[in-house]
């Protein structure tokens, strides 16, 4: 298992970090698959497109419209949209490796959701080798 940390710099953030998990796979040389967790209650992981970055843009503003920051929730931590965006997203992923190689597609990247930043969080990665 490994562990990788992101330091977000804003309240909502879609941070790529399909480079960090590459060179991870790189190093198992392996085939087999990475599941990528996040330990957050007010994150998410999402297998998205990478390559136009309005996508981020447009993931965080529909996330904001479908759950509103300010809508009387009773959590007293004026963050529960986050928790909701987090259900919403999920925190895990798991995506195909082969010979050390991320199967993505073309245009996907993998991304952290920010969701109730700034702040520091941490990304696990377990590897589960195949044949």
């Amino acid at each position: 298992m490994k562990m990788l940390s992101f330091d977000t710099t804003k309240r909502t953030q879609v941070v790529d970090i399909t480079k960090e998990l590459i060179e991870q796979s790189r190093i198992w040389r392996k085939s087999g698959i990475i599941n990528v967790y996040c330990p957050h209650t007010t994150a998410g992981l999402t297998i998205q497109e990478n390559y136009d970055l309005s996508v981020k843009d447009d993931i965080l503003l529909t996330l904001e419209r479908l759950v509103p920051q300010n809508f009387g929730y009773r959590h007293s931590e004026n963050n529960a949209d986050a928790h909701i965006k987090s259900v919403l997203c999920g925190v895990s992923i798991t995506v195909p490796v082969s010979n050390g190689h991320l199967l993505l597609g073309r245009w996907q990247g993998v991304f952290l959701l920010e969701l109730d930043g700034p702040r520091k969080r941490q990304v696990y990665l377990t590897f589960i080798e195949g044949e």
